[in-house]
């Protein structure tokens, strides 16, 4: 289970690092995706640098400081339960994409957890 929680991490560092640059650069999807959830494309550097962060955050935890990994999975997991909970809100119900940026998230977490408990 730790090898799979492993693969999540990997693929939560990818996703939210691609995910940022999307951000900052404005790109199609994103700009269409806030537009339908209210978010003001000024927004989007902020959100992309939180993103980024996380994504850094899992990197050093993953290298050197498996706390800082908790820390980074713990803020992305949040940061991700409330782009689901502003799609509903704006009722735009294809959470495909948040909700798998949320799982990812989640995962890292679980798996920082464990390497925090000696498994």
């Amino acid at each position: 289970m730790i090898g799979a929680l492993l693969v999540a991490t990997l693929l939560c560092i990818a996703a939210n690092a691609f995910i940022a640059v999307a951000d900052y650069l404005h790109a199609g999807f994103v700009l269409k995706n806030s537009a339908d959830v209210g978010v003001p494309v000024t927004a989007l550097p902020h959100l992309g640098t939180a993103k980024l962060a996380g994504a850094i955050g899992l990197v050093v935890g993953l290298l050197t400081l498996p706390w800082v990994g908790v820390a980074a999975g713990v803020g992305l997991t949040v940061y991700f339960v409330g782009a689901v909970v502003v799609c509903i809100r704006a009722r735009v119900y294809n959470i495909a994409f948040p909700g798998l940026y949320l799982l990812l998230a989640g995962a890292s977490t679980a798996y920082f957890i464990l390497v925090m408990g000696g498994a």
